[in-house]
């Protein structure tokens, strides 16, 4: 078993990635197997060092250990622009030019009849750009603009239905086997981002080419990534990559029932420290038993 943890330097990590992390980290101990630990920066535009650092302190501080070297995704821009360029190549994918407020404008005056859905990647796309000239398979990838997906042309390649399996649960107790089918991709998940234009990559491409980089082959995270993974299986399916095994994990929620996020400082593992809590307190918050590592963590080289 190899499981991962995959922060972004974006900000402290709090309860809940503390939750996410340790519960991945355990699942790979209790197998015998390997835990690893992945710097997910490719915004570099809020990506910041010190948050990296953090990031590294925190988990020491925990008592997890992973192995080295540590994969950054900022490392791997030419992996994915490769692929990009293989998919864009073979006319999957179009060039896109809209704003997010462009799509929500499209998507406020709908024609009569159709129905505005939202998909895993946010609203599911008008097709504003879908029938422009800056389609794939007919010149150089353009730089200047967001590439999306070709939904209509990928479903004629995919199997009826792919299939995940889910050991954790889903927002509404979904595990087990779970299915995507040709009709769903395209009624639900749409033509959804392969890589922003600031970026030149996106979440989802480089999340599942990250994984199967590095072997992984369960994935333990949030339950609010759980539609998104049936964006992945679609492109693990058409890009010949294996499909690990899932874990959405219940989410670590704030008194008032909402989830945590990084600006929720408070409840940062860092303030937790200055507080004098203990590793062994976060796992007892949390609803995790207490580790019998004996290992040292250890940072990057």
């Amino acid at each position: 078993m190899i499981t991962r943890f995959a922060p972004s330097p974006t900000g402290p990590l709090h309860l809940g990635h503390a939750y996410s992390a340790i519960l991945a980290h355990d699942m790979a101990q209790a197998a015998g197997g390997t835990f690893l630990l992945r710097i997910e920066d490719i915004d570099q535009t809020r990506a910041r060092p010190e948050w990296e650092d953090q990031i590294y302190n925190d988990l020491e501080w925990l008592g997890l250990s992973w192995d080295t070297p540590v994969l950054r995704q900022s490392d791997r821009l030419e992996a994915y622009q490769a692929r990009l360029d293989a998919l864009w190549n073979d006319g999957l994918a179009f060039a896109c030019t809209c704003t997010r407020r462009d799509v929500m404008a499209a998507l406020a005056a709908p024609q009569e009849g159709m129905l505005v859905l939202a998909g895993p990647d946010g609203p599911i796309y008008p097709g504003t750009c879908r029938d422009n000239d800056k389609t794939g398979g007919t010149g150089h990838r353009p730089d200047d603009a967001a590439i999306r997906l070709a939904m209509h042309h990928v479903a004629d390649r995919m199997p009826d239905q792919l299939i995940f399996t889910e050991t954790g649960t889903g927002p509404q107790g979904e595990t087990g086997p779970i299915t995507v089918t040709r009709r769903e991709a395209q009624d639900t998940i749409g033509d959804f981002v392969l890589s922003r234009r600031d970026m030149g990559t996106s979440y989802h491409l480089s999340v599942v080419l990250d994984d199967a980089a590095q072997g992984v082959t369960h994935v333990v995270r949030g339950q609010d990534l759980f539609e998104a993974t049936k964006i992945h299986i679609i492109l693990q399916s058409l890009l010949g990559l294996p499909t690990p095994i899932y874990h959405h994990h219940t989410l670590i929620r704030d008194d008032a029932g909402k989830r945590l996020a990084k600006r929720d400082d408070a409840r940062a593992l860092r303030t937790y420290r200055a507080e004098g809590l203990s590793p062994a307190d976060i796992r007892q918050m949390v609803g995790l038993p207490l580790s019998s590592d004996p290992k040292k963590s250890r940072r990057r080289p």
